[in-house]
């Protein structure tokens, strides 16, 4: 029992450094870029040494693999859960599309810069860790069309729809107006912004146009 507890305390402090590792590499990174950020750097704006740093992650560049999938893992869950909540509650598959859509105005607002370097990294091809990248959004991408399939099958949505270009098309959307907000209209509420999108999900994904 000893033994176990102590395993899980270290597990547990484990994952305490890593996620300060995690929020200072994005930090560092969002505001001078991947390449100028030092390892030395992250270690000093996490409060640890430089040892610890390697000893959690083999290089700077497995670090940031790992922040990428530790970050989409973080938006993944959360679009899955608004999904899954709006199930229970007996909602459409409209209304589990307008929840997602909530919930990654919710973790991009929670998580702008990490947002930003994610968004950026998309439009590069030259990276080590292009492969995981593809892989971790599509597992998200994957949890809208998931919702998407279940809307066809039910008849809430034309069995037309191009399932994997529209789940995109809505990931997209929420990243680049959430980012447009936070950069060019922060006055703007969060209900605001997610009404806006709203709207445009009823008139356009379920084919209901607003009065």
């Amino acid at each position: 029992m000893e033994s176990s507890s102590a395993t899980r305390g270290g597990s547990t402090r484990r994952e305490a450094t890593r996620q300060k590792l995690y929020e200072a590499a994005v930090t560092l990174i969002a505001e001078q870029g991947f390449s100028a950020t030092t390892v030395d750097e992250i270690a000093e704006r996490a409060g640890v040494a430089k040892g610890t740093v390697y000893y959690n992650f083999a290089s700077k560049s497995v670090l940031f693999e790992e922040l990428l999938r530790h970050g989409v893992g973080l938006l993944t869950a959360s679009l899955r859960e608004a999904a899954e909540r709006t199930a229970r509650d007996g909602g459409t598959k409209v209304d589990a599309l307008d929840a997602m859509i909530r919930a990654g105005l919710v973790f991009i607002e929670r998580y702008p810069a990490f947002t930003q370097l994610y968004v950026a990294e998309l439009w590069r091809t030259n990276r080590a860790w292009q492969s995981t990248l593809m892989v971790v959004r599509q597992q998200a991408v994957a949890v809208v069309e998931g919702v998407l399939h279940e809307g066809v099958a039910a008849g809430e949505f034309s069995a037309e729809i191009d399932v994997p270009l529209t789940a995109s098309a809505l990931v997209g959307m929420v990243l680049v107006a959430a980012l447009d907000w936070q950069s060019f209209q922060p006055e703007r509420s969060l209900d605001d912004v997610h009404a806006a999108l709203s709207r445009l999900l009823q008139g356009r994904v379920s084919g209901r146009s607003g009065s």
